[in-house]
């Protein structure tokens, strides 16, 4: 689920559709969580369909460590790629805000650490020597991404958190001991998806995918 206080807008015809915030959303806010209507697909479930729904959870999904499929039924599917995004994942199914977020502003993520299996174009940043997401991106760029992390949720206990109701108990509890210097924070590295580690089996009659 995404953060309430957040709106779907069109940005440009060359980005499309995106995610704004219609309120300030400080820095350590959850700002994505992963809830029961999100729905997930395993491997063997996605080459079991025909190529245009294969296309479509291309398109709107994430994959997970153990390479499921994930499509948000709200309008996150629809949060744009920046490789300086405001929101960062964690090893935990949520995301935070990793910086301040102001009203108007458009929630980003980098896709670099969404598991994508191939190769994605992006449009040029100003100052980023980054240009395309690569499916290994959580192996260079963990690091970066748990310093921004560990920064942001250092605020994570002091704040209004619209979502924390649907963290299992575990991981709220976690997240509230990191916070508080009590517990280390888990890398982001967990979310790594390894396909050489899993073989999917093609059901008979199904297209396979082209990716």
């Amino acid at each position: 689920m995404i953060h309430p206080d957040t709106e779907l807008r069109f940005i440009s015809p060359e980005i499309g559709y995106g995610v704004v915030a219609t309120r300030f959303i400080p820095k350590g806010t959850i700002t994505w969580a992963l809830d029961k209507f999100d729905r997930l697909f395993s491997p063997v479930e996605f080459n079991s369909f025909e190529k245009v729904y294969q296309d479509i959870l291309h398109k709107y999904t994430y994959r997970n460590n153990k390479g499921e499929y994930i499509l948000c039924w709200d309008h996150a599917r629809f949060v744009n790629h920046s490789f300086n995004s405001n929101c960062v994942s964690t090893a935990y199914e949520f995301e935070i805000a990793v910086r301040d977020i102001q009203p108007g502003e458009e929630l980003t993520d980098d896709y670099g650490y969404l598991n994508v299996e191939e190769p994605f174009e992006c449009i040029p940043e100003p100052g980023c020597m980054r240009k395309k997401v690569m499916p290994d991106d959580l192996l260079k760029y963990s690091d970066k991404w748990d310093e921004q992390v560990m920064d942001a949720i250092a605020y994570f206990r002091d704040l209004h958190q619209p979502l924390i109701e649907l963290l299992p108990g575990d991981i709220r509890e976690k997240a509230m001991k990191i916070s508080a210097g009590e517990a280390e924070l888990d890398s982001i590295i967990n979310c790594y998806f390894n396909a050489n580690r899993f073989e999917v089996p093609v059901m008979n009659g199904s297209a396979k995918s082209e990716h």
